[in-house]
């Protein structure tokens, strides 16, 4: 199997845009050409103002907003009828970030309503027959579109991981704490993380250097040669180009002589997974029981009942899942030994052309209720003009050695063809 080559070139292009100083323009001109039929964006500044750009790491690059983070002087929706779109006067944490770096903020991108299930219209950018997954579609398909280099996206569940693999970008879910979230319409305190879509690791890396705060020991890391790879939840079947993505890069680690160990932990897996269950739930039908009782007609029958489902939680069960999420939150050595990293699925299978369902969070949401950084590494080109690729998981805090990592996965991956 080899790489996809449309987001090698949407890089090249950035790139040389970069060069020449006219980035902002190339993004835009892709937007007008690509838009109408993506739908990517739930809104998009055009306007000259505030648009120069900082002196920093990432002068003049645009980017994407997922439209449940605030930007100055652009309207917030959640993706939902029931906000009011009202223009913010601030920057979110992270947004001020980027924009003291140099980035300039160009849009907010579609989500799914209140970042849960029901999705917005954006389509897959790779094939439009298939969903682009949730909630952060449009962060997503803006980068798989190579409308921006990359985007702001969140995550609870598996909601940059999933997108990043349906739409074939690379996908960064951070460790839970790490980015500010001060500015975000935060529905489970537990669990939302900010992260950010790609359209390759070296714009990862760019956004990860400005973002993350970095310890001395973290500037140049090199594998040992144990990894632990985890193929989890045996009950789950995952279809064969998944399959065959994990054996291929298995093969790979083998014939450079890189260890590498199947680990279940199934028990410990079903357990935080039951504990992601309880968690969100409890969490997301307070945060939006508020919304509930005012503008029940502007929310979906699907949001409806998961409040309905989580008010019935009680403190107690709350209580309890949150106790084993903070005991196994530093149980890396304990589960992983020495283990590098963790090599698992990003979802069961390739997107499906339901376009009404974004996907589940099978592969995602036992690193969500973690906290660990986890990122998706498109590697190989999949039936339909799709991408295949591989999640990687590392400790908490291990977030640089973690892109790290992936690009030397992905050096070795693509080897002799890959």
């Amino acid at each position: 199997m080899v790489a996809g080559q449309p987001q090698k070139s949407f890089a090249e292009n950035f790139d040389r845009a970069a060069q020449q100083g006219q980035l902002l323009v190339h993004c835009r001109a892709v937007i007008a050409e690509k838009e109408p039929q993506i739908k990517a964006w739930a809104h998009i500044d055009d306007s000259e103002s505030g648009m120069a750009g900082s002196p920093g790491a990432l002068e003049g690059v645009p980017f994407g907003v997922k439209d449940v983070i605030n930007v100055q002087a652009m309207p917030t929706r959640c993706g939902s009828v029931a906000e009011d779109g009202q223009i913010r006067q601030f920057d979110a944490a992270s947004v001020g970030i980027l924009r003291a770096a140099g980035a300039i903020p160009i849009g907010k991108t579609t989500t799914c309503e209140y970042a849960f299930r029901t999705p917005g219209p954006t389509k897959n950018p790779r094939n439009i027959l298939h969903t682009p997954g949730g909630s952060s579609s449009g962060s997503a398909a803006a980068v798989a579109a190579g409308m921006v280099p990359f985007a702001l996206s969140t995550q609870t569940g598996g909601s940059i991981i999933r997108p990043a693999a349906y739409c074939g970008v690379v996908g960064f879910k951070p460790t839970y704490g790490l980015v500010p979230r001060d500015g975000l319409k935060i529905t489970c305190e537990s669990l939302d993380v900010i992260g950010w879509h790609a359209v390759d690791l070296q714009w990862a890396k760019k956004v990860a250097d400005v973002m993350l705060p970095k310890r001395r020991d973290e500037s140049d890391v090199r594998p040992r040669k144990k990894v632990a790879i985890a193929i989890y939840d045996a009950d789950t079947q995952i279809d064969n180009t998944t399959s065959d993505i994990i054996a291929a890069v298995r093969d790979r680690l083998d014939s450079h002589s890189i260890e590498n160990t199947i680990i279940k932990n199934q028990d410990v897996m079903d357990r935080l997974a039951a504990a992601h269950k309880t968690i969100m739930q409890y969490e997301f039908a307070r945060s939006l029981a508020p919304v509930v009782s005012v503008n029940p007609n502007g929310l979906s029958a699907a949001l409806l009942k998961n409040v309905e489902e989580g008010l019935r939680v009680t403190g107690e069960q709350y209580l309890e899942m949150k106790a084993l999420q903070l005991a196994l939150r530093f149980s890396w050595k304990q589960l992983y030994g020495e283990a590098d990293y963790i090599i698992t699925p990003s979802a069961a299978g390739l997107p499906t052309t339901d376009l009404s369902n974004v996907g589940a969070p099978s592969y995602n949401k036992i690193w969500s209720v973690l906290g660990w950084p986890c990122c998706h590494l498109p590697l190989a080109a999949a039936p339909n003009n799709l991408s295949a690729g591989v999640q990687l998981v590392a400790s908490f805090g291990g977030d640089h050695r973690l892109i790290q990592h992936a690009m030397t996965l992905d050096r070795l991956f693509r080897k002799e063809g890959g």
